[in-house]
């Protein structure tokens, strides 16, 4: 056992429970995914918690599942009284015990992952799913929102029996939207009830006789273009890109993903998903794989932000055989950053300088379609560039370009 890790009290709780050989495989694990030495003391005494807890369970070693780490998360850790220091944040100890669980069945400790029950709901969604998937063609975090919504339904409606659609009612899609009226905003209420067309409208391609239904799926009043995207000034932007540390690694990974929010107007999936490889830096074109619609377009890349990457690529980016152009600086290193992660840094960067409320990465979106509008570009051009599929949904831009607006205004009578 790795000793410089593990304090003497959980050295004891660990040798004398069932979990003892395999706390070096765990800690070994844990120092090649790259975690910092204070990651790794957190996790190992999370770790020895749980050991503790059970011998005092008598549980053995086969039984330990995601059944018995759900016990000791929310029944025993609000009411631990095994010593005063031990670890009790939630956050660490799940993900400490998630990564042991996968050591034991590594080293075939305990059985892997028992197969989920296949009820008959189950199947629908999965076909349902692949029907988004194939012929619709929606990314993967659009079909597992509208899976989601529509599995409640399903659940409410039939629980584990057959579904049947013949059996739903229009007062059954009714009071499901409607009831959602309490703690849904009236955007998450038209997602809902747009899953639940959705599904209707697949059903209907089976053969199902569903129009009816589809009918009473209540509207709900919200106007797409009522508000004014709401975009950084230029002094802003040149606050939020001087919030970043540029003399460390992370620094400078933080403010090259924000320059290719800001200057190419890029998603956060999008920037997530960007390899090197996408870069061409003879043409100077970056390739870009939309999240929406599965299509690569090419765009020219900004000299800033080239510049941006180029810093980060030879001072910042560690060594690592992943070639995602934006990689975890923590453990698990070598590991693309997710989008909540570059959503996470804007919203960092946005803090440190006092904007309230903190932004998002989606209003750096917007800022760069302002930007491109002031400098004299088209509508049209900015769709381009924005990968809009329908132009209707850039045309909220033109509600903010006040010098076009003010030649086309009409006089007021008595002037």
């Amino acid at each position: 056992m790795d000793y410089d890790f593990v304090s003497s009290r959980n050295q004891a709780w660990l040798c004398s429970s069932a979990l003892a050989p395999f706390v070096d495989a765990y800690i070994f694990y844990l120092i090649n995914l790259g975690y910092s030495e204070q990651s790794i003391r957190t996790y190992s005494h999370a770790v020895a918690h749980f050991a503790h807890w059970l011998d005092g369970k008598n549980c053995q070693l086969q039984f330990i599942n995601e059944e018995t780490i759900k016990k000791f998360l929310f029944d025993h850790l609000p009411a631990c009284e095994c010593a005063q220091q031990c670890r009790r944040s939630m956050f660490s100890v799940r993900a400490a015990l998630k990564h042991l669980l996968k050591i034991l069945r590594a080293e075939g400790a305990i059985p892997g992952h028992a197969p989920r029950p296949r009820y008959p709901r189950i199947e629908e969604l999965a076909r349902y799913e692949t029907y988004l998937d194939e012929v619709r063609g929606l990314a993967a975090s659009t079909r597992t929102c509208m899976v989601r919504y529509v599995d409640q339904f399903l659940a409410v409606k039939f629980g584990k029996r057959p579904v049947d659609i013949k059996l739903v009612t229009s007062r059954d899609i009714h009071r499901f939207v409607t009831r959602l009226g309490k703690d849904f905003k009236p955007s998450s209420i038209r997602s809902v009830a747009g899953a639940l067309r959705s599904y209707l409208r697949y059903r209907a391609m089976l053969g199902d006789h569903t129009e009816p239904l589809i009918a009473s799926i209540p509207g709900v009043a919200q106007w797409r273009l009522a508000t004014l995207p709401k975009a950084l000034s230029s002094l802003e932007v040149d606050h939020l890109l001087s919030s970043f540390d540029r003399t460390t690694a992370i620094g400078r990974r933080d403010y090259a993903i924000t320059r290719c929010l800001i200057d190419l107007g890029l998603r956060a999936g999008e920037v997530a998903q960007l390899q090197i490889n996408d870069i061409n830096w003879h043409e100077g074109i970056l390739a870009v794989k939309s999240t929406k619609t599965h299509r690569v377009q090419l765009l020219p890349l900004p000299e800033r932000t080239g510049e941006a990457i180029v810093d980060y690529l030879s001072h910042g980016r560690p060594s690592a055989p992943c070639r995602a152009l934006f990689v975890r600086h923590r453990g698990p290193v070598n590991s693309a950053i997710s989008s909540g992660a570059v959503c996470s840094r804007v919203r960092l960067a946005s803090s440190r300088c006092h904007m309230t409320p903190s932004i998002g990465a989606h209003t750096c979106r917007h800022t760069a379609a302002c930007q491109m509008l002031k400098a004299g570009a088209s509508i049209k051009e900015i769709a381009d560039i924005l990968r809009h599929r329908r132009i209707d949904t850039t045309m909220i831009y033109a509600k903010i370009d006040m010098d076009r607006l003010n030649l086309v205004v009409a006089p007021w009578l008595g002037q």
